[in-house]
């Protein structure tokens, strides 16, 4: 009997840690309609909530997570996204810290898949999805929000601040270049592993 393709074990968690004791005090939970009250970010890291296979089509979920000491260090999600989110998001940052200008980062959801989202929050409830994200620098911070688009006219809800320190902004770009890759990584795994098990389903 043929050996079964096995994919890999990526530990996102551990692999993708970011201390901000270090930085300038960053909070989270700043909208008034968040479900928690502002918290200190003491740490970031990324996660894989989850992978799955369906229809032809290989796809995965992760989370931005924080760490605070007022809530035991235990890990809170802030955003939700699937694998196109990350290098976009990454490159927003930068621009908005090295240039000192807001940018506005649109999220195009997919439209064969009404029912599926991109990108949400959880900071004002259990999976929002985002329209846009606005990404302002201030001297120290770069401060996350949501934009909503209306005919009357848009609104914006205040996230979570990220540090805009050089330090940061570096560890930040390695970080999400190593995620990236392993989040690539694990959609080929399961494509490999799709097209192995495909012949003997027909059999």
């Amino acid at each position: 009997m043929a050996d079964t393709p096995a994919i890999a074990d990526r530990n996102l968690e551990a692999t993708t840690n970011i201390s901000l004791k270090r930085e300038s005090a960053c909070f989270a939970f700043l909208s008034v309609c968040s479900i928690s009250a502002p918290m200190p970010i003491d740490s970031i890291n990324l996660d894989l909530a989850s992978a799955d296979y369906f229809d032809g089509r290989a796809s995965l979920w992760a989370t931005l997570e924080i760490r605070s000491s007022v809530a035991d260090d235990s890990p809170t999600a802030i955003l939700g996204f699937d694998e196109t989110f990350l290098r976009p998001f990454a490159r927003a940052l930068i621009e908005a810290a090295t240039t000192r200008a807001a940018f506005r980062m649109t999220i195009l959801q997919e439209p064969r898949v009404s029912d599926r989202f991109r990108v949400v929050e959880y900071v004002t409830g259990l999976g929002k999805a985002l329209e846009e994200l606005v990404l302002q620098p201030f001297d120290n911070v770069v401060l996350i929000s949501a934009a909503t688009r209306r005919s009357g006219g848009g609104s914006e809800e205040s996230l979570f601040q990220l540090p805009r320190s050089d330090s940061f902004l570096r560890a930040f770009a390695r970080t999400a270049y190593i995620a990236d890759q392993m989040l690539r990584d694990l959609l080929a795994d399961m494509e490999r592993l799709a097209r192995h098990r495909s012949p003997s389903a027909t059999t």
